[in-house]
């Protein structure tokens, strides 16, 4: 018999929080509610939710610093998070995935959306059993295992940025624009901006470390995963020769 997905909804507004509760039950997930950024912490310790939906305006501590802990914290770093806000600016937005979130859904929203925000998030979660593993140019990405290395170093994704790297390498040296990047990663019936795809290449990058100038950016066009990065010297050299 399949699990049900467990989901921590952290909403202080009742009603809300219990809209968003009956549609996950009627749509097969198992919700607990948390009103507050104390109870939300009680739970994660007593057990580790499928996905989080974190209200970014909580009594006390908010839904931003609540985020960037669980991301800091080894046990909750991988959990999928969803923050939901009515703060909408391009500045919030980013602000939210910066502190680690997968996704962001603002206030009023469709229970339709909310829930295909939720299903694309849990797949990007999900590790990809098929396939071998991709190497190139020293960075090895498992996709049975989903373990990604770089010159024999463990390294540690999200699972946003997994599923970003795993297509990237799988289509190496291949120029990929933002929407195209959406489309495949994120799925073309889900509605992100393109702004999204930014803040998960930068968190690629820094994850990646060493090997995250193999995530290049291509002006005006969007991004690849290339073997042979530009550096400063190469550059340089080709200055000078003209």
């Amino acid at each position: 018999m399949r699990t049900m997905p467990a989901v921590l909804v952290v909403e202080d507004e009742p009603a809300i929080a219990e809209l968003i509760a009956v549609n996950l039950r009627h749509n097969g997930f198992r919700p607990t509610w948390a009103m507050d950024s104390v109870s939300a912490q009680r739970e994660i310790d007593a057990s580790l939710p499928d996905l989080i939906l974190l209200d970014w305006m909580l009594p006390g501590e908010s839904g931003l610093s609540l985020a960037r802990r669980w991301r800091a914290n080894e046990r909750t770093k991988g959990v999928p998070l969803i923050m939901l806000t009515a703060r909408g600016d391009e500045a919030d937005r980013v602000a939210g995935l910066d502190s680690g979130a997968d996704d962001y859904i603002s206030k009023p929203f469709s229970t339709k959306e909310l829930l295909a925000r939720v299903r694309a998030v849990l797949r990007r979660r999900a590790p990809e059993q098929d396939g071998e593993a991709i190497v190139i140019a020293g960075l090895s990405l498992d996709s049975a295992t989903h373990r990604v290395s770089f010159a024999e170093q463990a390294l540690k994704l999200g699972p946003t940025e997994f599923k970003l790297l795993h297509y990237l390498m799988g289509h190496a040296e291949r120029v990929h624009s933002r929407g195209q990047l959406l489309d495949k990663v994120w799925g073309d019936h889900v509605y992100i901006e393109e702004r999204t795809v930014d803040v998960h290449v930068k968190r690629l990058r820094e994850a990646l470390g060493a090997a995250g100038p193999m995530v290049e950016t291509v002006r005006g066009a969007g991004y690849r995963l290339t073997a042979k990065p530009a550096t400063p010297v190469s550059l340089a050299t080709r200055a000078q020769l003209g």
